[in-house]
């Protein structure tokens, strides 16, 4: 696999199905402790997956080894998840409400109209408010939010560079009327999303 430091994933960085088949069992174990370190649950219902290359290079192998799409199927997956890897000046995060039951995950997600619009990152008091990916429209004109969000956290330099300070205080939170959660990010969930940024 590629290095961690890259950004961009390549039809050259993919595997084929029948090598990645070979590795995928192992490979999924080692790619518990990497999510487990960036997963991070805010409120009752609510979980940030933060994404890097490793997160997306895993994610596109697994969706060719499923649908076996071949070339074609490569492009779209290239163009649907690397706008998800963080290019240096960002987080980025997958952003699930997850509800088992599906009576009551639908009441809550009519509830939770524009939440993506809500939710922030808190570096020094400092409020960065995330910006969804806009490839598609996460809420309906009716007030029902989707179950997944795709959310940029941007950061200026000094936000960056503040985020690796661990005497700085860093926190995750959301600011709907119906759902208002905070949680601090420390520990090695920050240090793993620290290695996403350049100074």
């Amino acid at each position: 696999m590629t290095a961690i430091a890259n950004r961009q994933i390549t039809d050259q960085d993919i595997l084929p199905v029948s090598e990645y088949a070979k590795i995928r069992k192992e490979h999924k174990q080692k790619l518990i402790p990497i999510k487990k370190n960036r997963r991070v649950a805010i409120g009752p219902y609510a979980t940030f997956y933060f994404e890097n290359y490793e997160t997306m290079w895993a994610q596109i192998q697994e969706m060719l080894y499923i649908e076996k799409g071949g070339a074609e199927q490569l492009k779209d997956e290239l163009d649907a998840y690397n706008p998800l890897i963080p290019n240096g000046s960002e987080l980025v995060a997958t952003f699930m409400i997850e509800i088992d039951d599906p009576i009551r995950r639908d009441f809550m997600l009519r509830k939770l109209g524009y939440i993506e619009d809500k939710v922030y990152l808190s570096i020094a008091s400092e409020k960065i408010y995330a910006v969804p990916e806009q490839e598609v429209e996460r809420t309906t004109e009716d007030g029902k939010t989707s179950a997944i969000h795709f959310l940029h956290f941007p950061m200026t330099t000094a936000q960056r560079q503040a985020f690796k300070e661990t005497t700085v205080d860093v926190q995750l939170g959301i600011e709907h009327d119906d759902y208002s959660h905070i949680t601090p990010l420390i520990g090695t969930v920050r240090a793993a999303l620290a290695e996403d940024l350049i100074d």
